[in-house]
């Protein structure tokens, strides 16, 4: 299978997976996902989960292939990026969520879509 498509894959496999956990969380559990905006508050929805992850991987494989082109270690570099990015995102949910479950929810969306990413990605 050719790189470009194991990678679009990749991308679209990570925004189903976030899918997946907000139709678990959201409409099966029940969970209100609301976060704290600047001065109110703003439900997530279906839509803002699958357009931000699917930005969140397109960004990924757009890093990685300027690194191909450009390091000497662009595996492990990307690598070493995506995980500090899947980290420091971890800070949104954790500071703007509407309660726990809102927090635990938003919080396994970020892990979700970075574990996919990091783990296929960057695949031989």
């Amino acid at each position: 299978m050719d790189t470009s498509l194991k990678r679009l894959l990749t991308v679209i496999g990570a925004t189903a997976a976030a899918l997946a956990v907000w139709a678990l969380a959201v409409p099966v559990a029940g969970v209100t996902l609301t976060v704290r905006t600047g001065g109110g508050a703003q439900t997530v929805g279906a839509v803002p989960v699958a357009v931000v992850s699917l930005l969140a991987g397109l960004a990924g494989w757009a890093l990685l292939a300027v690194l191909e082109r450009r390091a000497a270690r662009p595996r492990r570099i990307w690598t070493i990026t995506a995980l500090v990015v899947c980290v420091v995102s971890l800070a949104g949910p954790l500071g703007s969520a509407a309660g726990a479950a809102a927090t635990l929810v938003l919080l396994s969306l970020h892990l979700v879509v970075g574990a996919v990413l990091i783990t296929w990605l960057a695949r031989r």
